[in-house]
């Protein structure tokens, strides 16, 4: 038996939805549900190895790019280093997949870094 209020992230099309549906306790009872877009959908860093205030946050328009693109990770740390997700780890990340890259070196060290979207 399914809950009465369920939500769902439908990705579909190139565009994220919020789908909504009730129903009166069973799947025979369910009625389809309308998408509405989700409001600003990115994608972030779920992780960062021994991280000490970098954030990486990425337009999720960026993930269906055919080139790679390079983010800064700077977030509030005193210093910055940069990722660079390839075409393909992008639209790995656009089908729901998680990708884990290593940062640029600074300050002697770098951070692994691992991106999905929400």
């Amino acid at each position: 038996m399914l809950d009465s209020r369920r939500r769902a992230l439908v990705i579909s099309g190139g565009m994220a939805f919020i789908a909504a549906a009730c129903g009166g306790g069973d799947d025979k009872d369910d009625k389809p549900a309308a998408q509405q877009p989700a409001a600003n959908p990115s994608c972030k860093a779920s992780g960062i190895g021994n991280n000490h205030g970098h954030e990486l946050v990425i337009p999720y328009a960026d993930t269906a790019s055919a080139a790679s693109l390079s983010y800064s990770i700077r977030g509030s740390s005193d210093h910055d280093h940069t990722v660079i997700l390839s075409a393909q780890q992008l639209a790995q990340v656009r089908s729901g997949a998680s990708v884990t890259v290593n940062s640029t070196t600074s300050g002697g060290h770098t951070h692994s870094v691992t991106v999905m979207c929400a």
